[in-house]
């Protein structure tokens, strides 16, 4: 068996209505690249990413067997496809690639942006509506999490859980205060990254002390020897090759610490997270995909829905999920989306106004503006409510935008 053909889709999702606004302001996770492989056997593998891999990856797959890719470290979309093949080969689910199956059912969060109280009390429903019972988002410190959390609690159905990720911290809260005082609310589940990633000691100290869960995704030593010093109560593989989270899997099962698959992507995606998440032995803790439940598109013909926040994994031989081709095609023809400008307006209390637009050389600066050291100190329970100011042509937007891109800011009294 070799592969003859690697077919390539490009396709741009669009965000559910009821969510692209503030979707739109963050990231564009709508366009995706999906691998369509082909064997001299009549086989066909499927593989998702975002971005298209080089020319001479793509060579090196052509020709080989899928089974030199067992273990795959070279590409997660590429690698994806070689498992999808592999198990319709053996006839066998991807889950028994892996070894033996640890569970059928694989729990999974929901993940969206930090918005307006308001919009995150309505995430929070439609998430609920659509089988999840827990919703992971990035705190912003342009949002008050305080005003947030009492606005979803508000909403949420009994059980239903947030996963906060504070990416790390990057304001002057003290975090093991802000842990107590979100933990008073029921609706609270687990804290990320709440410190840096390379304080160790103090992610020690911090679980000792926390009412929730501490979850580590970002590591000093790459999710090695800080694990044996118990710094967290589960962690996070993000975006991983596949045998690199492998390894790291037997590694979490040797010091029986929990931990979850956060690769980013949709249909294909969420499938391969479902049947790695079965066979390893401590992956307990939900998954990640992110795009799955923001997409009003899907473009495989029985998408993976959770059911009280759990998804069944396949029995079918590989991944179990197959294109709908029809859907694809009119994915092709969606135009991607156009990145907004516009100002982040913070109308504080007290009467003063911050007047900020997301820094194009930082990527991340919605949740961490810190990081282009253009602001002021900032915090997550500052209180204040923001709104963005939409491109409107209008002379005061044009003035204010010159303004804020020759001083990173304009602070305002009341």
């Amino acid at each position: 068996m070799k592969i003859t053909d690697i077919d390539i889709r490009r396709v741009a999702l669009e965000y559910d209505e009821a969510r692209a606004y503030e979707l739109s302001h963050y990231h564009d996770l709508t366009q995706r690249t999906i691998y369509i492989v082909h064997t001299d056997n009549g086989l066909v593998g499927l593989g998702e990413s975002e971005g298209v891999e080089k020319q001479e990856v793509l060579d090196r797959y052509i020709g080989s067997n899928p089974f030199d890719w067992v273990g795959d470290e070279t590409s997660l979309g590429l690698g994806t496809a070689m498992y999808d093949l592999m198990g319709k080969a053996a006839g066998v689910p991807v889950y028994k690639l892996f070894g033996q199956k640890h569970r059928s059912w694989i729990p999974v969060a929901a993940w969206t942006v930090s918005t307006h109280p308001d919009r995150m009390a309505r995430a929070v429903q439609a998430f609920a509506a659509q089988g999840h019972t827990w919703m992971k988002f990035h705190l912003s410190p342009f949002e008050n999490v305080i005003d947030q959390t009492e606005a979803m609690q508000q909403v949420a159905p009994k059980g239903f859980k947030l996963h906060y990720d504070f990416t790390m911290h990057g304001t002057e809260d003290h975090m093991p205060g802000l842990l107590d005082r979100l933990s008073e609310y029921e609706i609270a589940g687990c804290f990320e990254d709440p410190l840096p990633a390379e304080d160790i000691d103090g992610y020690i100290e911090l679980r000792q002390r926390a009412r929730r869960p501490i979850v580590l995704h970002h590591f000093p030593t790459a999710a090695t020897y800080e694990i044996f010093r118990r710094p967290a109560d589960a962690y996070m593989l993000g975006h991983s090759k596949i045998g690199e989270a492998v390894r790291k899997a037997g590694l979490f099962a040797a010091s029986n610490s929990a931990f979850m698959l956060q690769n980013t992507g949709s249909d294909i995606t969420r499938a391969m997270n479902v049947h790695m998440m079965a066979a390893f032995p401590s992956a307990n803790f939900h998954f990640v995909s992110a795009i799955s439940e923001v997409s009003s598109q899907h473009f495989v013909t029985q998408p993976l829905h959770p059911i009280n926040g759990l998804i069944r994994v396949p029995e079918q031989p590989g991944l179990g999920v197959e294109l709908n081709m029809n859907q694809v095609q009119l994915l092709e023809q969606i135009e991607p989306m156009g990145k907004p400008r516009f100002i982040i307006v913070c109308k504080y209390d007290n009467g003063a106004t911050l007047y900020t637009r997301p820094d194009p050389e930082n990527p991340h600066f919605m949740v961490r503006p810190d990081w282009s050291r253009t602001l002021m100190p900032m915090s997550f329970v500052a209180p204040l409510n923001t709104e963005y100011w939409d491109d409107d042509g209008s002379d005061q937007f044009n003035e204010m935008m010159t303004k804020i891109e020759e001083a990173g800011a304009v602070l305002k009294a009341s």
